[in-house]
């Protein structure tokens, strides 16, 4: 069965709200937002003031979780200042899920991993919205609803456990594409967690190579293109990586190298086999 991707070319606050009420689900109880806080430096992240009514039209917390390598987000000192910093704390209330601990979630059939280790906050939330900055990634070739979810919502030694592919002692050197299934293992334990209560939404712009995670980063060459939502992760996924093909942007080369170079789709592909979400979509416009 086709899931349904929701697209607009208009890259608005106003624009993201439209596409959330088009999705016809409701978020109750204590809704975690996750989004990208954007590690120090870096050009491209989307700013909190374009996140803002999104945001207040849940109710929500932004939900972050320290990283695993050095830089401004890898302490939890570190990672407030950034927070503070870059205008989050001043939008919405913030929780650090794995300020204090993480907690262990099952994959019971997990392709590469069986665990997921996340923010022990994550069990303080009802439901969860997904904003994600779509744009290129010097690991997994590209970042969308998938990373955001798996390594996103990893605690830092979650995140160390998905790069290592199982083994964190080979967190840089693990085999490539047993990452890339690690990361969508994990998407697998958090989609599963808030099956019915999570809706996802990306936002193409300012789509450079690298990563909001990227202290010196790129920038797009691509021209934007738009907001798209859904709730099948992978379906949205895949809807992003087919309008960078389809662009007639010659921008658009650099991107596809990124992601080509690092079998980025391979992500996508091991989600629809863990049964997250379908490949098949039909996109519908609402311009």
């Amino acid at each position: 069965m086709k899931s349904t991707v929701y697209f607009t070319r208009d890259l608005t606050p106003a624009a993201m709200l439209r596409l959330y009420d088009t999705l016809g689900v409701t978020l109750e109880g204590k809704v975690a937002v996750k989004l990208h806080s954007g590690e120090p430096g870096n050009q491209n992240f989307i700013r909190p003031d374009f996140m803002k009514p999104m945001i207040d039209k849940v109710g929500g917390t932004i939900v972050e979780c320290n990283t695993a390598y050095d830089g401004g987000r890898n302490t939890t000192k570190a990672h407030w200042a950034t927070i503070k910093s870059h205008g989050w704390s001043a939008i919405a209330p913030v929780d650090l899920m794995d300020a204090e601990a993480d907690m262990e979630l099952p994959i019971p059939n997990g392709k590469v991993i069986q665990k997921n280790f996340v923010g022990a906050n994550l069990a303080n939330y009802d439901s969860l919205l997904v904003l994600s900055h779509f744009k290129g990634h010097p690991m997994g070739g590209f970042g969308g609803a998938l990373k955001n979810i798996s390594i996103g919502i990893a605690s830092s030694r979650g995140k160390q456990y998905i790069h290592g592919a199982g083994d964190m002692d080979k967190f840089w050197d693990a085999d490539h594409d047993s990452f890339l299934e690690s990361m969508a293992d994990a998407a697998w334990s958090i989609h599963d967690r808030f099956q019915g209560k999570v809706a996802y939404i990306n936002i193409m712009k300012n789509m450079s190579v690298d990563c909001d995670c990227c202290a010196v980063a790129e920038d797009p060459k691509i021209g934007d293109i738009g907001i798209l939502a859904s709730l099948d992760p992978v379906a949205l996924d895949q809807a992003c990586l087919d309008l960078v093909y389809q662009s007639d942007d010659p921008g658009k080369a650099d991107l596809i190298k990124r992601i080509e170079s690092r079998n980025g789709v391979h992500t996508v592909e091991a989600a629809a086999a863990l049964g997250i979400g379908s490949r098949e979509y039909e996109l519908v416009t609402l311009d």
